[in-house]
């Protein structure tokens, strides 16, 4: 299976591990790293998001890892519109969180539209932090928590570069 997901992944924490271990147990990956210029429109609040090169670098650490322990093959290609890498015809699945589900019904649409057939949606839970509350790169940016969902109320958020 050709699996896809998409997103800014900056920083990177256990919410997305938990979708690319879901990836990388469906398939081969392939993960759409939003460009510069497309990573701030994604967002729900304004904040520092590193560049391309350094979220691909951090990225690319990570899915080896995954890629290793499930003997598949993985890409990270640019994305410079939201819907992204998982219109195109050769993906099987998307990976996708609680609140990109709607996103991926969406890219359904368009597959529809296009002639393709429509991925199947995997779904992946959110992972909770010590608080209850979602682990999201926001509180991690936030300094509310650190990657793995610990509270960090003595650390102060990463702020704009110098």
């Amino acid at each position: 299976m050709k699996v896809a997901l998409g997103g800014t992944f900056d920083p990177i924490h256990d919410g997305h591990r938990a979708l690319f271990e879901r990836a990388f147990e469906l398939g081969d990956v392939t993960v759409g790293l939003t460009s510069d210029d497309l990573a701030p429109k994604t967002r729900h609040d304004e904040r520092h998001v590193r560049s391309f090169e350094d979220r691909r670098d951090n990225l690319a650490v990570e899915l080896s890892s995954f890629a290793d322990g499930n003997d598949r093959d993985w890409q990270i290609r640019k994305l410079t519109e939201p819907t992204g890498i998982a219109t195109e015809a050769q993906f099987d699945v998307l990976v996708v969180s609680p609140e990109t589900e709607t996103g991926g019904k969406r890219i359904n649409e368009i597959r529809r539209e296009r002639g393709h057939d429509p991925l199947e949606i995997a779904v992946v839970p959110h992972v909770y932090a010590d608080d209850g509350d979602i682990i999201s790169s926001t509180r991690i940016v936030n300094g509310e928590i650190d990657e793995h969902g610990n509270l960090t109320p003595e650390r102060e958020g990463r702020g704009q570069p110098s």
